[in-house]
């Protein structure tokens, strides 16, 4: 699989850009990414990025990262530091172009003087409940505030009274003065500013008042130079107060141009409810590796490659649509398929012992670290008397298509030896099979078969008993376990959480080559899966993620089934 660049490939806005950039409108394309740090990115924003980084990349411009940081309540550093991690990780670099709102706040203000000064604003002193009331709805008009016919130094000596700190949260805002009566409950004079006595990350207490998102967005995008304006759908409806605001002031107009945003099944998609999830605890933080966060993925073992070619994949359209995870999930194993080294492990272990091997001895076999690519070198496996099978690779009633272990049948070790089941040892109290005696072929090593003798058809991994490391690993399903978990508005969308989200493998081996991994790197398990090392990993304590099954199986597979 060729990696993604980042570049989408042809949409229709790089056709409305093909088209001003023919009519010399632009001389250059400057988009910008701009994420309110009150978060951490998911999948969906990983969309935008890719879009907004690649339409620049794709037209030899630039993309600036700006955050929209205009509600001190709920921004901290740390979304900051996160967001402009994520970035960087998914191979994306902003240069020198990393601007925030904040930077204009005096700039902003004094925007917002000048719609006062014109007559286009005023400073009203309904509470929030009455403005709502006022505005109507999508069959009433609205009605005008009793405060809106206020003179132009009236409302200005209010504005700065506001500014001064003079009036106390929520006793005043600032209203852009446009038509109450307008089809679009957008421009049924929409609040400019309001009161925060809250302390900003990066002015700290030099401001107590606060532009509105739909105020800073448009001008900061005119300060900085924005030809283009990308936002996904649920904006298109504010276009026009973005049109109104900047003609009104009397600014540079950038073009807002909307597309469909990513919508992914299984999970939400609502930093409101990905907020509460890792609040309340149903999840272990915002890098729980089963969130839509980038952190997650990252932290589960997705590639920065697979999510650049996932949002490549589904494109850029006009139309919302729900995406399944599966493509996302393919995307994923098509990288690693060829990026990721091979081992064996066993998740679910079941004891082997081969009887007629000597007790004493231990062997080596020399195997590719990856089959399709020599490049990666070779490991070394230790094979010995006792081994541990995967539990699911014995029946002692198989069907007729199991070509695994069962009494009396014969499989192939990978890389190894053909051993038959002799006898088989269960534990006297509860039943359960605990050891299989066996006894191995010695002329079958490496794959070797001796002329005249039959071919078997299973062929299964195993750790030698003496030699695999103890590790733990980490299972995960899907968070929620139906599609659409915030669709029924029946019911709160929690009550949708999958109880078999995580399962907990304690009791699992993997070869001794894996003890130098660091936490990040990505192994193939051979016949199991693609398993990330955890960050919770220690010198004590390997920990793995599985990041995802070797095919789309999750209709199948559960933390507590892991049949394959």
């Amino acid at each position: 699989m060729t990696e993604s660049t980042g570049q989408l490939g042809p949409n229709f806005i790089r056709n409305i850009i093909d088209e001003e950039l023919a009519a010399n409108k632009h001389d250059t394309v400057v988009t910008r990414f701009p994420p309110e740090p009150n978060g951490y990115l998911h999948i969906g924003h990983a969309k935008s990025i890719c879009l907004n980084f690649g339409l620049a990349a794709h037209y030899g411009g630039r993309c600036h990262l700006r955050f929209d940081d205009t509600n001190p309540i709920k921004e901290e550093q740390e979304y900051i530091d996160a967001i402009k991690a994520d970035l960087s990780w998914l191979g994306f670099d902003w240069g020198q172009h990393e601007y925030y709102a904040s930077n204009y706040f005096e700039t902003l203000y004094g925007y917002a003087e000048r719609l006062v000064e014109k007559g286009l604003a005023y400073v009203c002193e309904l509470t929030a409940e009455q403005i709502r009331e006022y505005r109507g709805n999508l069959i009433e008009p609205g009605r005008p505030s009793p405060y809106r016919a206020r003179p132009v130094e009236e409302n200005l000596d209010l504005l700065r009274r506001m500014r001064a700190g003079e009036f106390p949260d929520g006793s005043h805002v600032l209203r852009a003065k446009i038509d109450m009566a307008a089809p679009n409950l957008n421009l049924r004079d929409p609040v400019l500013y309001r009161i925060l006595h809250a302390s900003h990350h990066r002015t700290g207490s030099d401001w107590c008042i606060y532009p509105m998102y739909d105020f800073a967005h448009g001008q900061s995008d005119s300060i900085e130079g924005i030809t283009h304006s990308i936002c996904t759908l649920e904006f298109e409806d504010h276009r026009p107060l973005y049109d109104w605001l900047c003609e009104a002031i009397g600014i540079y107009h950038p073009r807002q141009i909307e597309f469909a945003r990513l919508n992914l099944t299984y999970t939400v998609m609502s930093k409101r409810r990905l907020l509460e999830l890792v609040n309340e605890k149903h999840v272990s933080g915002w890098d729980d590796p089963r969130m839509p966060t980038l952190s997650g993925m990252r932290r589960r073992g997705f590639t920065p490659g697979a999510i650049r070619t996932f949002c490549d994949r589904i494109g850029v359209g006009k139309s919302d649509s729900v995406i399944d995870m599966s493509v996302l999930e393919d995307c994923v194993r098509e990288e690693l398929d060829t990026t990721a080294p091979r081992a064996m492990g066993v998740l679910r272990p079941l004891k082997v012992t081969i009887t007629n091997y000597p007790e004493d001895q231990a062997e080596e076999f020399t195997v590719p670290r990856h089959p399709k690519n020599p490049d990666m070198g070779r490991r070394t496996i230790p094979f010995s008397r006792e081994i541990y099978i995967e539990r699911d690779d014995f029946m002692e009633e198989p069907p007729k298509k199991f070509f695994r272990l069962g009494p009396g049948r014969e499989v192939r070790l990978r890389y190894g030896y053909i051993i038959r089941c002799d006898e088989v040892i269960k534990d006297p109290v509860s039943g359960e099979v605990i050891e299989l005696r066996c006894s191995y072929d010695p002329e079958t090593a490496g794959g070797k078969l001796p002329e005249g003798r039959k071919k078997v058809k299973g062929i299964i991994h195993w750790v030698s008993a003496a030699h695999g490391i103890p590790v733990e690993v980490r299972v995960y399903d899907r968070l929620f376990n139906v599609a659409n978990p915030a669709g029924d508005k029946q019911c709160d969308y929690r009550e949708h959480l999958n109880p078999e989200s995580l399962g907990v493998l304690t009791d699992c081996l993997v070869e001794p080559g894996l003890v130098g991994a660091q936490p990040g790197e990505v192994f193939q398990f051979e016949r199991l899966g693609y398993f990330c090392i955890d960050r919770d990993d220690t010198a004590h304590k390997r920990v793995f993620n599985r990041v995802v099954t070797l095919r789309d199986t999750w209709a199948k597979l559960s933390a507590n089934n892991l049949n394959r």
